[in-house]
C-alpha cells in the first residue's frame, strides 16, 4: 500500500505507511486550521521537531490514548518522560535510527526551542524519513541554511517547507531552499494559521514552477499526498 501523507494544518502531518501511522508535530485541538482533533488521530509514532507549543500541544494526549512512541531530541523526550511518557526514543542532530516504518534522521534547523513551561527544549531540528517509496524531508520550523544542499543530496521525493515568514523562512528564502534541496515535489506549510504567517501559497508555487525543476503541491489542511 502506498504511503499517504495528510497535512493536518500548520506544521502537523499524519503519515500512513504500511501498517503504521506517524504523526509529526501535533498541534491540533487548539489550532484554528487543523483538519483533525487530537482525540481522532491514529498514531504509532510521534515525531517532534522542537518544543514550542504549536508543535507539542497534543503530544501527551495522543501518546497516552494510543500508546505511541515519541521520537524527538533528548531534551524533549526527557521533558515528556517526566510527564509520564516513558515510551520514547531520544535522538539528536545528525543521528539516525531504523524504526519499523523506515529510517529517521534528525537534521539541523535554524530555530529556537523552548518547552511550554519555559524549560530547555534542546536543539530544534527537522526530519529526513527514508520510506519504501522514497525520502521525505520535513524541514519543520527553520530559516534558510546552505547545508540544505547536503540534505538534498540524499535524493528527496517530497520536501515540506515552511513559507509563513516571521517565525520561519518566508516565500523568498523557501524558494532558495527548493533550489538547494532539488526535491521532486515540494509542499508549502507553516502558513495561514494566524494572520502574521498568512501567505499566497499558489503564487509561491508558480515561482517554484518557473525557477526550479520541482513540482509544487499546494494543499489545504486535510489534503493528502501519495508518494
Amino acid at each position: 500500500m502506498a504511503t499517504e501523507l495528510t497535512w493536518l494544518g500548520h506544521g502537523s502531518w499524519l503519515i500512513a505507511t504500511g501498517e503504521h501511522h506517524i504523526v509529526v508535530d501535533p498541534f491540533l485541538t487548539d489550532s484554528p486550521t487543523a483538519a483533525m482533533k487530537a482525540d481522532d488521530v491514529p498514531a504509532d509514532f510521534i515525531l517532534v521537531s522542537h518544543g514550542h507549543f504549536d508543535h507539542v500541544t497534543d503530544v501527551e494526549r495522543i501518546a497516552k490514548r494510543t500508546g505511541a512512541m515519541l521520537i524527538s531530541c533528548f531534551e524533549v523526550c526527557q521533558w515528556f518522560s517526566r510527564r509520564g511518557l516513558e515510551k520514547n526514543h531520544p535522538m539528536n542532530i545528525g543521528g539516525s535510527f531504523a524504526f519499523p516504518f523506515g529510517r529517521v534522521k534528525m537534521t539541523m534547523a535554524q530555530h529556537s526551542s523552548t518547552m511550554p513551561d519555559g524549560s530547555n527544549g534542546g536543539l530544534a531540528g527537522g526530519f529526513l524519513l527514508s520510506l519504501a517509496e522514497g525520502n521525505v524531508y520535513f524541514a519543520c520550523d527553520t530559516g534558510l541554511f546552505y547545508d540544505m544542499k547536503l540534505i538534498g543530496a540524499a535524493g528527496i521525493a517530497l520536501a515540506a517547507l515552511p513559507i509563513g515568514d516571521n517565525f520561519t523562512m518566508g516565500p523568498d528564502d523557501a524558494l532558495e531552499a527548493v533550489k538547494l534541496i532539488e526535491p521532486r515535489r515540494v509542499v508549502p506549510v507553516h502558513r495561514g494559521t494566524w494572520p502574521v504567517i498568512e501567505q499566497d501559497a499558489r503564487a509561491w508555487a508558480e515561482r517554484v514552477r518557473h525557477e526550479t525543476q520541482a513540482e509544487p503541491v499546494v494543499i489545504e489542511p486535510g489534503g493528502k499526498i501519495v508518494l
